[in-house]
């Protein structure tokens, strides 16, 4: 599964999920180009990709902006051509229901799920169009496909993604660009660690572990497990896949008792 000669343009890639699919595509071969606001992060990511003999570049970048986003494009244009991958995995979470969700958490929400996701594809599927094609990869989560409880927006907007997916797959078949999504259940990242030590800072070991066999498989994914189907489905191995969203989930959605 070569990315030889690709650039890859991975949002929210420095770190969770992000940052092992930027160190994964890297390791096979891609120049990756890191979209984040967190710019510590991001350099110590780009730092041991480079330090592994990978090629790797920092841009900063909002993606709920679009001026941010369009220069961060270019930017990645002069550092390495043109574009072949694009990974929209930048996201937050949010926890309530329709009722007790504030207007301000929604919208903040959809800003960065949805239209971080919608600016990114509008910047830079013209640019794959004119360089002959390419790859979409959009992560949703089975919030978009499964009841969840307290997860009204973070689900809505993981929903469109999942719509979002089919429509550019759909819409750009003809300029040879695949597009397909990933939708993972809970992957021990950081953000795991942090929001439990934030709400269960008296029993994190039993949270975690009641977390943990939320799925059948009985533990959460690890983000490179999440990153090597990341990069079956940008490589040229899955050519002949385009539209479809793969359930990455410890057995979560058909196995539950």
């Amino acid at each position: 599964m070569s990315l030889e000669q690709k650039v890859a343009i991975i949002t929210g890639g420095a770190s969770g999920i992000g940052q092992a699919i930027s160190e994964t595509f890297a390791a096979s071969g891609a120049s990756v180009a890191i979209f984040d606001l967190d710019e510590a992060s991001a350099q110590a990511t780009v730092s041991a990709i480079t330090a592994a003999g990978g090629t790797s570049q920092f841009f900063r970048c909002n993606v709920a902006e679009a001026a941010s986003v369009q220069a961060a494009v270019e930017g990645v244009k002069a550092a390495f051509g043109g574009i072949d991958i694009l990974v929209n995995n930048a996201g937050i979470a949010n926890i309530g229901t329709a009722t007790n969700t504030s207007e301000n958490d929604f919208d903040r929400v959809m800003q960065v799920n949805v239209k971080g996701v919608f600016l990114c594809l509008q910047a830079i599927l013209p640019v794959m169009v004119e360089g002959g094609g390419g790859v979409v990869l959009n992560m949703s989560s089975i919030a978009a496909i499964t009841g969840l409880r307290d997860r009204f927006a973070y689900s809505s907007s993981k929903g469109a993604v999942h719509t979002m997916t089919l429509s550019v797959a759909a819409d750009y078949l003809d300029h040879k660009i695949r597009c397909n999504a990933i939708c993972p259940a809970r992957v021990h990242t950081p953000f795991v660690d942090g929001y439990l030590a934030k709400n269960y800072p008296d029993n994190r070991d039993e949270m975690f572990e009641k977390l943990s066999k939320v799925q059948p498989i009985g533990r959460m994914a690890r983000p490179d497990e999440i990153a090597k189907l990341a990069l079956y489905l940008c490589s040229d191995d899955s050519s002949f896949i385009t539209g479809q969203t793969y359930n990455i989930d410890g057995g979560y959605m058909n196995l539950r008792n």
